[in-house]
């Protein structure tokens, strides 16, 4: 089950954290895997790491919210992996620099890199790999998102949750137009995982943290890459137009 031998994916932000656990896992599950990041060496590191694990893996560095580069370096991965795109995760998601900052004390033009890189670079993505899924009766995108999306928070992250429901709701709609063409369009919203502790954060705050997940752990990128290969899957034919949440129960809705 949950074989992937002979898809080709492209993980956008998959040079470190969850996106590299993405990458590794369906590395291992028998896809070629197209490892963009912004960062040029951190899509090259991720790219040998599955490759000498031996599988299949090109480095496609782009800037997601180029409407052009996204057109330009998702032919050029294609054509050096020899197929077009069968998977799309969209992954790329926390804007460079971002911090918790409440909405009262954000600049206007602080708004647009969250809705930039959430919204119209995960549409980027989707737009130049659709058609060619289509076309072939089969396809799998899997948005990546967060549960700060469907619950509100009070620690500054007004924006990110407001770019991360718009894309959420397009999944919903875009899920029902490509329903009979054989392509799936789901979410994995994603809970408190250990990478995401900030650097030095003292024994006591995590383990707040950890008191927050009702499975008593912080999530792994590798619980990420897990559920994203059953999503991508053969198996999973039938689940179209979900967000899933994929947080240790800390939402149950």
């Amino acid at each position: 089950m949950f074989d992937l031998t002979g898809r080709t994916a492209l993980v956008t932000g998959g040079g470190r954290g969850v996106g590299a656990g993405i990458v590794r896992a369906l590395a291992g599950q028998g896809a070629a895997v197209a490892v963009n990041d912004l960062d040029t060496g951190r899509a090259t590191s991720a790219a040998e790491e599955v490759s000498a694990a031996g599988a299949r893996a090109v480095a496609a560095p782009f800037d997601i919210t180029d409407a052009a580069a996204v057109t330009q370096g998702v032919a050029t991965a294609a054509d050096a992996l020899g197929a077009p795109f069968d998977i799309l995760v969209n992954n790329a998601g926390v804007p460079a620099g971002m911090g918790t900052v409440p909405f009262r004390d954000m600049d206007p033009e602080e708004w647009r890199p969250f809705v930039d890189l959430n919204l119209y670079g995960s549409l980027h993505c989707i737009r130049a790999v659709v058609d060619p899924m289509v076309e072939h009766g089969h396809g799998r995108i899997v948005q990546i998102s967060s549960g700060a999306a469907r619950t509100g928070l009070a620690f500054g992250v007004s924006l990110y949750g407001a770019s991360k429901s718009a894309i959420e709701g397009f999944v919903r709609h875009l899920s029902q137009e490509l329903a009979p063409t054989g392509v799936t369009v789901n979410s994995l919203a994603l809970g408190m995982l250990s990478n995401v502790v900030p650097d030095g954060a003292t024994d006591a705050a995590v383990a707040g943290l950890v008191r927050s997940v009702p499975v008593g752990r912080l999530g792994e990128p590798a619980d990420v890459g897990a559920a994203v290969v059953y999503l991508v899957s053969d198996e999973a034919s039938w689940i179209t137009g979900q967000t899933i949440g994929l947080d240790g129960g800390a939402t149950t809705r």
